[in-house]
């Protein structure tokens, strides 16, 4: 018996690219690093939040290509000259992932007491009822 994937059931019709994202998803999520909350803030509003204590406005970006919302952060190397008795706060770079569904868009974002905020908003499309004609012959 051969095993029917989400993309080949035959009322799942354009759906063939779900099953990708899902993996790739899951794959994006693969370490721990930043720790994030995602919070549902309205019917149709969400919030990601990371901890990015130690990290300076400038020092952190966001990007939004297609549906792949990418959070980066880099920190600049201000160590020179000097003398660490003990390092316990790493000072590492990172990269989050999120794939958001089609109509979620980015609203806004703000870091505030070492957390990065990023505010999205679903649009409620509009309800379309088409009739389609039926040719003869």
């Amino acid at each position: 018996m051969s095993k029917m994937t989400l993309g080949s059931h035959p009322f799942l019709l354009g759906f063939d690219q779900l099953e990708r994202l899902v993996e790739r998803t899951a794959k994006a999520d693969a370490g721990g690093y930043p720790p994030y909350n995602i919070e549902h803030t309205d019917e149709n509003s969400y919030r990601i939040t990371l901890a990015v204590a130690g990290f300076a406005d400038e020092e952190l970006s966001i990007t939004l290509e297609n549906t792949q919302l990418v959070i980066r952060g880099r920190q600049s190397d201000d160590d020179q000259g000097r003398v660490f008795l003990h390092r316990g706060i790493a000072a590492r770079q990172f990269q989050r992932s999120f794939v958001l569904a089609d109509g979620v868009e980015v609203s806004g974002a703000k870091v505030e007491n070492g957390l990065l905020h990023v505010d999205l908003e679903r649009s409620v499309p509009e309800t379309v009822v088409q009739e389609i004609k039926i040719r003869k012959g």
